[in-house]
């Protein structure tokens, strides 16, 4: 493994930084205390350092030579509302918030890099630090982009990693084209007459019609969606009543939907309000579907996939880059900058270890060992698109 030297001697304070920001989780939005860290962070270095993009996010730029190319480097930043299990000494003080994703590791790459590259300046043109918040499921990528990320700071290309839990550190997986589904949320509203549990006959059941509906629902990806194609639909909450002895007014259904392209995604959804709406017609309820498109597909640039795979192998060796990973049904705010400029999203090894936890589980941490790994890809990608011309 060719790590960059320097970001090796930051390997104790970055774990020291992954591990504060771990200490202190914060959801989508409310990122106050962790962008405040990160943009502090950055101005000591000596970069330009901009607050409040989208919110809570935090943007950096660094201008060396007179180059006119330009590179975006991101990581995410906020938590999940999950309680952790872990007992280690880092573990969360807030309460129901918990780093169960790895964007504490992510975040304390992406300033290992930035640290480097203030240092050295070993590249001609301008890198953007983007530090994006509520990754997960609350759309900070967009209120980003709302804000005119690309528009301020400009980026030719731009690239993120992930942690892969299972997938050995020191490894690193991609491919080209789709990689993740776009992801969506929906609620079912089921609308039908209460009555005494003792009396069914004198109501409308929606605990009765939410079941079937559930089950009519697992027909669209067996018997809608193309064999060659590949989505999800799962029914991931139902709600209803709060007596034992009352049959309630209204049930509602939740979950989520992943497929890799617009045309299945949107297929879905037609047929989710059709079967909805016509089993509850057909149990004498009402039914009303909101589908709400949360992630795009992530798709990586081929030439952008092969570029940062490349530098990746020129760290770890061709053997440890896999250019033809699985499709993976999970979703990444990422894919919304992907769609307004050409880059890449690679998997970084969390570790394979038995027993390690996935992500998104109450028992999970980022492993500290990669921290120089991942920092030392970043720095490359800009030392590669930003080299110096011969005069």
């Amino acid at each position: 493994m060719q790590l960059i030297s320097k970001i090796a001697a930051l390997h104790e304070e970055l774990t020291r930084l992954r591990r504060d920001i771990h200490a202190h989780p914060e959801l989508g939005f409310e990122e106050a205390r962790t962008s405040a860290l990160v943009a502090d962070r950055l101005a000591s270095f000596g970069l330009e350092v901009h607050r409040g993009i989208g919110k809570t996010g935090v943007v950096a730029r660094l201008t060396c030579g007179n180059g006119t190319r330009t590179i975006g480097l991101r990581a995410d930043m906020d938590a999940l509302p999950i309680e952790e299990a872990n007992g280690f000494d880092y573990r969360s003080q807030n309460g129901g918030r918990m780093h169960a994703c790895g964007h504490d590791g992510h975040t304390a790459m992406l300033l290992g890099a930035a640290a480097y590259l203030a240092e050295t300046r070993n590249f001609d043109g301008t890198v953007h630090f983007i530090f994006q918040p509520a990754e997960e499921g609350l759309g900070g990528a967009a209120a980003m982009l709302k804000d005119g990320l690309f528009e301020r700071f400009p980026c030719e290309a731009v690239f993120a990693m992930h942690n892969r839990p299972g997938l050995a550190a020191g490894k690193f997986a991609i491919r080209p084209g789709a990689m993740m589904a776009g992801g969506a949320f929906f609620d079912i509203a089921i609308v039908g007459r209460g009555a005494h549990g003792a009396r069914p006959e004198s109501g409308i059941d929606p605990v009765v019609v939410a079941a079937h509906v559930t089950t009519a629902l697992q027909t669209i990806v067996a018997r809608n969606v193309r064999p060659l194609d590949t989505a999800v639909l799962s029914v991931t909450q139902i709600h209803a009543g709060a007596a034992y002895n009352v049959i309630p007014e209204r049930a509602v259904i939740r979950g989520t939907v992943r497929a890799f392209s617009d045309d299945t995604m949107k297929m879905i959804e037609a047929n989710m309000a059709r079967v909805a709406v016509g089993v509850a017609q057909g149990l004498g309820a009402t039914a009303a579907l909101d589908f709400r498109y949360l992630f795009l597909p992530v798709v990586n640039d081929a030439a952008e996939t092969e570029f940062i795979a490349d530098t990746a192998a020129e760290l770890v060796g061709a053997a440890n880059v896999n250019r033809t990973s699985n499709l993976v049904m999970a979703s990444e705010d990422f894919s919304f900058m992907l769609a307004a400029r050409p880059g890449a999203y690679i998997q970084i090894g969390n570790g394979d270890r038995p027993g390690g936890c996935e992500v998104h589980n109450p028992g999970y941490d980022f492993n500290d060992e990669i921290l120089p790994l991942g920092a030392s890809l970043f720095a490359r990608l800009v030392e590669k698109r930003l080299a110096r011309r011969p005069a």
